[in-house]
């Protein structure tokens, strides 16, 4: 069996929590992002959810590690395999809030066939 077999296990444990962590933090962010917009107060949010949200982030990227590098990188894959998770989920939640686009009108100008 090869040497790197045994950690393993470590690493996919590594690249779980960095996809948790990540899941934590941008869908936070997005969190935040949807109440601060409407809030009387939306610097405390953003301040507060940076702190909270940084603060959880970097404890779990050092509990996952373990001290080893290895261990950090594949946290931090896990990490920004969530943010491109999270952005395409986004993206779909929004689109599929907001409709079908709608074509603006065209001008007489620019009807078929004439150059603009």
């Amino acid at each position: 069996m090869p040497e790197w077999w045994a950690s393993a296990p470590a690493f996919v444990l590594a690249l779980s929590a960095g996809l948790l962590l990540g899941a934590v933090f941008f869908g936070g962010l997005w969190w935040t992002v949807r109440r601060g917009v409407s809030s009387p107060r939306p610097a405390a949010w953003f301040l507060g959810s940076l702190l909270v949200r940084t603060g959880i982030i970097l404890a779990g990227f050092y509990f996952a590690s373990d001290g080893q590098g290895d261990r950090l990188l594949a946290c931090l894959a896990g990490f920004v395999i969530a943010r491109l998770l999270v952005i395409r989920f986004v993206i779909r939640f929004v689109t599929r809030l907001a409709g079908p686009p709608v074509e603006a009108p065209s001008s007489p100008a620019q009807e078929a066939g004439h150059a603009a």
